[in-house]
């Protein structure tokens, strides 16, 4: 059985059981008066939700009169109440068989579980059947319409996927996560090393727990440390993919501004902070929930139910200012958000894709998991369904991707769970997952005194300039930056009254396995300071600026307007290839060419100069390839300030 749940697993309604008294199949007095003491039985235990001795009654009274049709009805209602879709089809089909015109009232729910099975073409068949009867009531043919549309979209998704060979596989997390309590919204640091997810103590009582690798394995997992857990609830918590902050809900507490709210902790060296209330901006006095950090940890994605939406719940964003407040929260708009609701955000660490669930977008039945990828502009695509089997005609809930973006984590009863809800791993299928992300980390330092530097860093698609991430270090200039594969990078970092450091990664056309660590030593802003412009380029023998060199000197415009006094030279570098006459010119004309740039956008030429060097200077051997590129540089010295 596989389902996908969020705090509280919802049953799907689809419990059908004959009435008796008022929806009899059966004619009772042709019935084994035994048979109708143990169906009776059976249905006292069902509605008190006591299933298994529900269907131990009803078996009998089959077993002790095999024509008893309410028995049949009756027992495949319970199975499609517990998600036991092939054992409701199975009974279904043996009422259909001994009685199929008065039966055919039930087609509804047989159709409902034959879907739950994955066999959508038989389960579109059986619902057009159903709506065939002329004499069905409102509400029952709006129920069977609705179905006959989740049944043709599965039908048109399985044409659109066919030959595909995907297998849907999920592993239990194990001891060390799972235990006889129930699991569930797990996530991860974006390294990795860390496991956080909710568990439920005694039935009600939801704390958080974590577990860390130790490189073969999980540590057994322990409530977080500090005061972020306490004898209330909490719970939908997400941890930053640095693993420094932890949004999280919780209900009804004394600071709060309505029945649920939005808290934040933070790591400390004595453990995990009390939660904190993100206050009335993100907060209102009806329902916010299910909060997620974009990697940056500058956008806060949440569902909430206040005035305004377009639904019932509907995802917003908040964005960190610099002064460490968080703005008025934004609804995603009508791409996103329909007049249905839409919850469990999940923005993966590419910054780019967003995970959601909707009961708005036409999907298999319920609740569905849909993803929407952000575009160079901020806008996002049309949702696209997760497909099948991952969504079915049950609810679906949260779902946490991993770096790899192959790894995805959620939380079901399956047969081998260890108790009540565990969490298990599948493998993503590859027509649905988002950009696997490295990352890089280091420290930003003072070049002369080698203490730690807060600054920002930021991550800028070359092609399109779009901002792709920007973090602040912590206060020992401490930092990690997430890099999605599949695009190329220039790296910044950034403080005023210091020169600017810059980098690139080209991840386009490779998409290497390791991370990088880059330890940034920063240089006040003096005399003689000077730093390479490697996000600079020109094409083989011209000095024409290529467009992806404008985010970097854009920068550089930045500097020269925080400190207006400060006058540079741009030097250009080349290597040994070539006539050295010629070298010289080029990378005079290449210097030029920068200074011009800088000019135009508006940087007086009093505070600039050009100057080339050739291969006079070279920083490396050029007898290498690596060598000569290195060789081949922009470097923009201060003169004065």
């Amino acid at each position: 059985m596989k389902t996908f749940f969020y705090i509280i697993f919802f049953f799907s309604c689809q419990f059908f059981i004959a009435d008796p008294l008022n929806a009899q199949v059966s004619n009772t007095a042709k019935i084994n008066p035994r048979a109708v003491k143990m169906y009776n039985e059976g249905m006292t235990k069902a509605t008190e939700d006591r299933f298994d001795d529900a269907i131990s009654y009803f078996l009998q009274a089959i077993y002790l009169d095999s024509n008893y049709v309410d028995a049949y009805l009756s027992l495949a209602g319970v199975y499609g109440q517990i998600r036991k879709p092939d054992l409701s089809v199975e009974y279904y089909e043996k009422a259909l068989r001994k009685d199929s015109a008065a039966t055919k009232v039930y087609k509804l729910p047989y159709a409902i579980n034959l879907a739950g099975t994955g066999n959508f073409d038989k389960a579109l068949n059986t619902i057009n059947e159903y709506l065939s009867n002329p004499k069905l009531g409102e509400a029952s043919r709006k129920a069977g319409e609705f179905r006959k549309r989740c049944f043709e979209f599965a039908v048109a998704q399985e044409k659109k996927n066919a030959g595909r060979n995907y297998e849907f596989a999920p592993k239990n997390a194990g001891d060390k996560i799972n235990s006889a309590e129930s699991e569930y919204l797990p996530c991860l640091t974006i390294d990795g090393k860390e496991f956080f997810f909710t568990r439920r103590l005694r039935g009600f009582d939801e704390d958080f727990f974590s577990a860390k690798w130790d490189g073969k394995d999980w540590v057994k997992a322990a409530p977080l440390g500090g005061n972020v857990n306490t004898d209330q609830n909490e719970g939908a918590q997400m941890i930053s993919q640095d693993g420094e902050w932890l949004v999280f809900t919780a209900c009804n507490r004394k600071d709060g501004w309505g029945s649920c709210d939005i808290y934040i902790s933070f790591k400390t060296p004595q453990g995990w902070s009390e939660g904190l209330n993100l206050g009335g901006k993100i907060n209102t006095d009806q329902w916010e929930s299910q909060p997620c950090l974009s990697p940056d940890k500058r956008d806060l994605y949440f569902a909430s139910r206040r005035m305004g939406g377009y639904g019932g719940s509907d995802i917003y964003v908040s964005h960190l200012q610099l002064n460490g407040e968080w703005t008025t929260p934004e609804n995603l708009g009508p791409q996103i958000n329909t007049s249905g609701d839409e919850s469990c955000p999940f923005i993966h660490a590419d910054n780019q894709t967003l995970f959601f669930t909707s009961s708005g977008l036409l999907g298999y039945g319920e609740d569905d998991l849909f993803y929407a990828r952000k575009g160079p502009k901020g806008d996002w695509s049309v949702p696209e369904n997760l497909g099948y089997p991952i969504n079915t005609i049950y609810k679906e809930g949260t779902l946490f991707i991993a770096a790899d973006a192959k790894t995805a984590y959620y939380a079901s009863d399956r047969s081998d769970s260890k108790g009540g809800l565990d969490i298990y791993s599948f493998i993503l299928p590859e027509n649905i997952r988002p950009n696997k992300t490295l990352w890089v980390k280091g420290q930003v330092f003072d070049k002369k005194t080698t203490k730690g530097l807060p600054s920002a860093v930021e991550l800028i698609d070359m092609n399109t300039k779009q901002m792709i991430s920007k973090v602040q270090t912590d206060e020992k200039g401490n930092y990690l930056i997430t890099l999605p594969v599949g695009k190329d990078y220039a790296f910044n970092v950034n403080r005023k009254g210091y020169l600017f450091y810059s980098d690139n990664f080209f991840l386009t056309n490779h998409s290497p396995d390791s991370t990088y660590e880059k330890n940034i030593p920063l240089q006040p802003i003096e005399a003689n300071a000077s730093v390479v412009l490697k996000n600079v380029f020109f094409d083989v023998n011209k000095f024409d600026l290529k467009p992806e060199s404008e985010a970097e000197l854009d920068i550089v415009v930045q500097l020269m307007n925080d400190n207006p006094s400060v006058k540079i030279q741009i030097g250009g570098h080349t290597d040994n290839v070539g006539k050295p006459a010629d070298n010289l010119a080029l990378s005079n004309n290449r210097a030029k060419s920068v200074v011009t740039y800088l000019i135009s956008k508006g940087i007086p030429a009093t505070r600039l100069s050009a100057k080339g060097f050739g291969e006079t200077q070279p920083v490396a051997d050029n007898k290498t390839e690596e060598g000569k590129a290195l060789n081949r540089r922009t470097e923009m010295k201060v003169i004065s300030q």
